[in-house]
This record gives C-alpha cells, structure tokens and sequence, in this order.
C-alpha cells in the first residue's frame, strides 16, 4: 500500500466520522482512503477516484476485500480526474460531499514502475501519463517541441534556471537519435548542467522531469477547473483538503482559498499550510516538500 503523506492532519481535517460522505480524488493505492473508510463507516459513503485506470482496479479490489462486510453502494470507485467529480456526482446521482481530499504527490507506485517512464531512478520508456489510455507521452514533446517551446515548458513548470541550456541539449540529441528513455533524457541534462551544478542536494534532473510530468498530465489546469468547480462538489460546512509538493501547485491553492474567502464563498482553516512533522520527514522522505492547505466551503 502506497505510504499516505500527513495522514492523521487529513483525518482531523476533513473531520472523518461515521455517516459522512468523503470524497478521495488522487485514490491511488489507497493509503489514505483506507483510514478514510474505517472511520466513516457504518453508515458512510466513500467515493474514489484516480486517472489510472490500473491503480482504480487493484485498490478498488483491495479495499472491497478489506472492507467486505461494507455494502457495495457504500464503497464506489471511478477511472476520472478530479477536476470531473463534480459530473461524476451527477452522473452516479451522488449528494454533495462533506469532504474531498486531493494528495496531488505523483505515486511512489507509479514512480517506482519503470514503464510508467515517471521517473529518472529506472530507466524506463520516456511516457509519464498517470491515464496511459489518452494524451501524449512526455517522448512526443520531447522529441517535437521547438527549443523555445521546451526552455519554456521547463522554467515555468519545473522553475528550472538551466532551462535554456537544457532545452538546447535536447534539440541537439535528437538530431542524432529520437530521446525515447528515461535514462538518455537524465543523461542529456546532467550533461547540460554546468559543472557545479551537477552534484547538488537533487538529481539535475530533478526540475525538468517535474516540468514535463506536470506539462504531459496538464496538472495545473486541471487543478484549476476543481478549484472553479469545488461549491458544486462539497456541500455548505464541508471541507476541501488539498495536499502540495511543488510551489506551483501551493500558489494556486493558497491564492484561490483566499479568492474564495474574500468572496465569503469559504473559509480558509489553515492560515500557514499543515507540513508534516519531523518524524515522518525523517521516515517518509516523499513527504519533506508536502504542504496541506484546508478551506471550509459557505
């Protein structure tokens, strides 16, 4: 089972108690919707839902076998992205929620799956789609895109400072051979990077493989069209629990709970965002970068 980031914090948050109806949008492998459902059953209701049609089946499976003696309609899964819970309601005649988490950490899972291509430490197909079934892998775009279009792909998403350097290297490669690896890809950037540069506290690779899974799986908008949509998703007095890892992701949430609030559509509950605390850095390394924001809905 996937490790869930800052468990407890989102449990207290989101105010998990028998008889309500939480909403796990970044289902995953089901860390956090396992602890969700044993403290909202009998009577709940639990929604899960996840891009990856894949990770929908083996944690749908896993938490129905858990939970047996949970009635089916009780327990509802769906291959979607959060930014569509709201059709979702509609479509499975669902009520409004009392609570939706969104973890918006890419899966250890998935990251330690080389043919998910999501990570520089497997040398894996060059692809980083959480929905394999639709959109273009990261080697289209890598292999395609202009220079200028790449250098600024990689600054604005991954606020890489080589990105100009980087983009050039990659232009440059693959006039030689198509760059269809996660390994040539972090090759071609440790390369790129100045010296100094290549042996820091992070991977070179770090920022522009943020960028591209960010570009290939169009998480910014997507989490803006949720953002835009939420008072139609949660119910007046339910929460939304959104956790962040990068500082892209941390502006928009943090800016649009405060949009809300000085609209008096909610009420922003964490005024500095929840991190998790120093014993589990220290025993979940994925967590060190995580950032929980909460606003209560009006």
């Amino acid at each position: 089972m996937h490790i869930p980031v800052l468990l407890h914090e989102v449990i207290t948050q989101l105010g998990c108690q028998p008889g309500k109806f939480i909403i796990d949008g970044t289902l995953d492998g089901g860390g956090h919707a396992h602890e969700i459902i044993a403290r909202i059953m009998p009577d709940g209701l639990f929604l899960g839902v996840d891009w990856d049609s894949g990770m929908v089946a083996r944690t749908q499976q896993m938490l129905r076998q858990t939970y047996a003696l949970v009635p089916q309609a009780s327990l509802q899964f769906a291959h979607s992205s959060y930014e569509h819970i709201g059709s979702l309601l509609r479509e499975k005649n669902l009520p409004l929620a009392d609570g939706v988490l969104l973890d918006l950490g890419f899966s250890s899972l998935q990251m330690e799956d080389a043919h998910r291509g999501m990570s520089f430490q497997n040398d894996g197909p060059l692809d980083m789609r959480y929905d394999i079934e639709s959109g273009e892998p990261a080697s289209v775009i890598v292999n395609t895109y202009r220079e200028e279009e790449l250098a600024d792909m990689i600054w604005k998403y991954g606020e890489e400072r080589f990105s100009r350097r980087i983009a050039r290297a990659i232009v440059d490669a693959r006039m030689r051979e198509k760059i269809m690896t996660t390994g040539v890809l972090a090759q071609i950037i440790f390369h790129a990077m100045p010296s100094q540069a290549r042996h820091g506290k992070i991977n070179p690779a770090t920022k522009t493989f943020q960028a591209l899974r960010i570009f290939v799986n169009h998480e910014l908008d997507n989490l803006s069209l949720f953002l835009a949509s939420v008072r139609g998703v949660v119910r007046p007095g339910g929460r939304v629990a959104i956790i962040t890892f990068h500082s892209l992701e941390d502006r928009m949430v943090k800016h649009t709970y405060r949009d809300m609030q000085r609209r008096g559509w909610g009420t922003v509950i964490t005024k500095k965002p929840i991190i998790p605390s120093e014993n589990e850095r220290s025993t979940n390394r994925l967590s060190r970068s995580a950032k929980l924001r909460v606003i209560e809905i009006q």
